[in-house]
């Protein structure tokens, strides 16, 4: 299955149950990051709790900071069929993660936590399947495989890795990180746990071809492709309506993320330059380590009446940046998703990505411009081209648009996402499909 495949498309997932739906299944799911109105994993959680428990019985066990948007979620829109479980470290466990700092042993270790809360719950529910949803990262165990009933892990990402000539293109900030997330991935490959938590996978979702690949490697039995990025019909529907620019508007590209070296921005920033379109601009959001060599980088190339940077702003106030835009540049080195890809199109704004990792699935032809990933220059060179031409095609910005909102309303809604996982439930649970699912 390709990321974001469609209803018609379960069916090669896994078959579904004969017969009436029946009783509700008893489904534990296990999501760190999760919180409703938030984007990336925190929203991925949230989202796919909700999907899960408006189709069967849920428990969620997640972080206890998490509780309190929640609650107040769960207040204004009630769900009886979905149970909360909160659970942190101890104090003493906890106090020197602050931020970033930190996360990831935090989350190791909650992981391994978790276990004993997950092993209580089952001895009084008796779970009929399991679900490790967020973290969305193949490289760290989930211990619910260890637990009697069949688990679904992930959509899990993480196994992408961009071109080497593009990782030393970031400067020593990007070398240094990308060289400890490769050590982090070769330790977490041999992790025995990870191994065990791929193994006893009912099946392993990931996010992308190179994380399927990785997945296989360390011992994944059944891998399949599937998109953990989805937009729910209101977030669709909102942003549909963002009105274009005016005529009058020079024409805007736009970049949203982190400001870090893996985005791509610099190259973005280049390309720009290279384009050569004065009455042109490029819109900036986000905030980020990376931001004052990319001050740097506008000044060094002349660029500073052109370029806005916004910094940080609430994902409201982004969209409504992206309303005023014409173009998402998106030239991110690695990401197992693509939020940003995702909302544009569905704003019906093209897409220039570099055909990697999720992006490099999610756009098309047919909704914007994908570019080859494979020196520095070749790819600043590209991307200027791409720009040159959107910028000075208004017909073919509108036509790239509109097979975006398509594409993303017949892919990537959360209720199709919803009906995957509810296929799979059933399909594991029942024993007359059971050796037959995913084949």
């Amino acid at each position: 299955m390709n990321p974001g495949a469609g209803a018609a498309d379960l069916e090669r997932i896994a078959p579904r149950v004969a017969g009436a739906r029946g009783p509700r299944l008893k489904v534990l799911l296990s999501v760190y990051a999760c919180e409703p109105g938030r984007g990336s994993e925190p929203g991925v959680g949230w989202h796919v709790v909700v999907e899960a428990a408006r189709r069967q019985e849920v428990w969620a066990i997640t972080r206890a900071n998490n509780r309190a948007a929640i609650e107040t979620e769960l207040g204004r829109h009630p769900l009886p069929t979905l149970h909360m479980v909160y659970y942190d470290l101890p104090r003493w466990a906890r106090w020197w993660k602050r931020g970033g700092r930190g996360i990831r042993l935090y989350y190791y270790l909650w992981q391994l936590a978790i276990y004993g809360v997950a092993r209580g719950l089952h001895r009084e529910i008796r779970f009929d399947v399991t679900h490790h949803v967020t973290f969305v990262k193949y490289w760290t165990p989930s211990l619910l495989a260890f637990l009697p009933p069949p688990m679904i892990w992930g959509p899990v990402g993480g196994g992408e890795t961009a071109p080497p000539s593009l990782q030393r293109d970031g400067g020593w900030q990007g070398r240094f990180y990308e060289g400890l997330r490769s050590a982090g991935r070769w330790l977490g490959e041999r992790d025995p746990l990870v191994r065990a938590t791929a193994r006893r996978s009912a099946i392993a979702l990931a996010t992308t071809e190179e994380t399927a690949q990785r997945l296989r490697v360390i011992g994944a039995r059944r891998v399949r492709t599937v998109s953990q990025v989805a937009l729910s019909a209101t977030e669709r529907a909102y942003l549909a309506a963002l009105k274009p620019p005016s005529s009058g508007d020079p024409v805007r590209f736009l970049s949203l993320g982190n400001l870090l070296h893996l985005k791509g921005f610099h190259l973005g920033l280049q390309a720009f330059a290279a384009a050569n379109l004065p009455d042109a601009e490029y819109w900036l959001v986000g905030d980020g380590p990376y931001r004052r060599r990319l001050e740097r980088l506008i000044r060094r190339l002349g660029i500073q009446k052109q370029v806005r940077l916004w910094g940080f702003l609430p994902r409201e106030r982004a969209m409504a940046v992206l309303g005023n835009c014409h173009v998402l540049v998106h030239p991110t080195l690695h990401d197992s998703g693509g939020w940003a890809c995702l909302e544009a199109m569905a704003a019906g704004r093209p897409v220039i990505c570099l055909d990697l990792g999720g992006p490099g699935a999610q756009v098309t032809s047919d909704t914007g411009i994908k570019i080859a990933a494979v020196d520095p220059s070749q790819v600043i060179k590209d991307l200027a081209r791409a720009m040159r031409s959107l910028a000075l095609d208004a017909a073919q910005r509108t036509g790239l648009g509109r097979a975006g909102q398509a594409r993303v309303a017949e892919q990537y809604g959360r209720e199709i996402a919803g009906e995957v996982f509810n296929t799979l439930y059933n399909a594991f649970v029942d024993p007359a499909h059971r050796r037959t699912a995913v084949l």
